[in-house]
């Protein structure tokens, strides 16, 4: 009760700032995660294997560094609202452009180009949220705000199932230029970080010496995080896949299925972000990653729909649970100055590590006859153990005071 009333007392800009950066997730998520259900269909188009169509996700994951570096420091100079906005718009429209890809090589660029605009909206959205908000709702808005990325699968997986009998994978494409939308409830709805604006005071910082200063904290952020991305990706970018191939399940029992996952990863997510304003982020992280790993042999070894939905909805729990906690643990690290920056570079260098993720996976698959329940067993089973002990030996800074840090120094 307590919780809804602090969320009660938010001012109407707060509550929209924590609606426009969930729904800005949450639609870059659903652009994202379009392309994974189509991976057999574009491989037949183009008369080419599911490996090969899976570097299309490699080199989004790839290029999203370029786009948080970018956006991030134009984020700092030129404030979080208006260029999320520009980069909100940038990847709408490399989306659409990629249902007329003519050939492979083409779409490969265009989701090159489609990770850089991805690239800055989750630094963007999570500083401006986290710099607008009371301290004390830090941890459940950060739940929020990550389980708009399995909200995004969520709504993929719908439109998977609804639509793409009838449009194909052409078509999936096209409608995913809707989060253009958004940008409209950014601009009128949104303001500024308060934060932000009250750094404008202080002496203005490189938010790359920012980055150099602080590069231990850096260097265990990337490494986290490349962590987390295997964890997350390494469990959701091939289960479509997973069912298609090795359960030869039809479109709609494979859109069930997954958004029954994304259910749960929604669940997880809200939850261990709300339960971490009590134990706190580390000891969150890792009692969820530790969750996982029982609930391996269900997900990924069962063959009926109904012990698969359950393994895919209890493995999501504890996976996005996990991650639930990452946008608040990552902003409460970062140094003031460097805020939009800093969690989205670190974010994203992790994805450019992993960015082969889907590849190996599908690699690994292919070697033992298309079992890819087995690919996803490994990398989910030994991803979970190594986040729980970086976590365990990492900082954490709980209900850091941002204003403070932003207000220039008394004289």
């Amino acid at each position: 009760m307590s919780l809804i009333a602090d969320l009660k007392s938010l001012e109407p800009s707060q509550r929209s700032a924590i609606w426009a950066s969930y729904l800005g997730w949450t639609l870059d998520a659903f652009d994202y995660f379009l392309l994974v259900f189509m991976f057999s269909a574009i491989a037949k188009e183009f008369g080419t294997d599911i490996k090969a169509v899976s570097y299309a996700v490699f080199l989004t994951l790839a290029a999203r560094p370029i786009g948080a570096f970018v956006f991030g420091w134009l984020a700092e100079r030129f404030g979080r609202r208006p260029v999320l906005m520009a980069d909100i718009i940038l990847f709408s429209i490399f989306e659409f452009a990629s249902g007329f890809a003519p050939s492979l090589t083409t779409l490969l660029i265009l989701r090159f180009l489609f990770g850089i605009a991805m690239g800055g909206e989750w630094g963007l959205g999570a500083s401006l949220v986290m710099e607008s908000i009371p301290a004390r709702l830090r941890g459940p808005v950060s739940g929020l705000l990550q389980s708009g990325y399995p909200s995004g699968y969520f709504v993929a997986s719908l439109v998977y199932f609804l639509l793409f009998d009838s449009i194909g994978w052409r078509g999936m494409f096209m409608v995913g230029v809707a989060p253009a939308l958004l940008v409209l409830l950014i601009r009128i709805h949104v303001k500024e970080s308060p934060v932000f604006e009250a750094s404008r005071e202080r002496p203005r910082t490189n938010p790359i010496a920012e980055l150099l200063r602080y590069w231990k904290i850096a260097l265990y952020m990337i490494v986290l995080m490349a962590l987390f991305n295997a964890f997350s990706h390494g469990t959701q970018d091939l289960y479509p896949t997973f069912l298609q191939q090795q359960h030869h399940f039809d479109t709609h029992l494979t859109g069930t299925l997954t958004a029954i996952m994304n259910v749960g990863a929604i669940v997880g997510g809200i939850g261990f972000g709300i339960w971490s304003e009590t134990i706190g982020r580390k000891r969150t992280i890792i009692i969820a990653s530790i969750l996982a790993l029982p609930v391996i042999p269900l997900w990924a070894f069962t063959a009926t729909p109904v012990l698969l939905g359950l393994g895919a909805f209890l493995m999501q729990v504890a996976v996005q649970g996990a991650w639930g906690i990452v946008p608040v643990h990552l902003n409460e690290l970062s140094p003031p100055a460097a805020r939009a920056l800093f969690p989205g570079f670190a974010y994203q260098l992790g994805n450019l590590i992993m960015s082969k993720n889907g590849v190996f996976q599908a690699g690994i698959a292919e070697s033992h006859g298309n079992n890819y329940g087995l690919a996803l067993a490994i990398f989910g089973g030994v991803m979970a153990v190594a986040i729980v002990i970086w976590t365990a030996v990492g900082p954490e800074r709980s209900h850091a005071d941002f204003m403070a840090d932003a207000k220039p120094p008394a004289t």
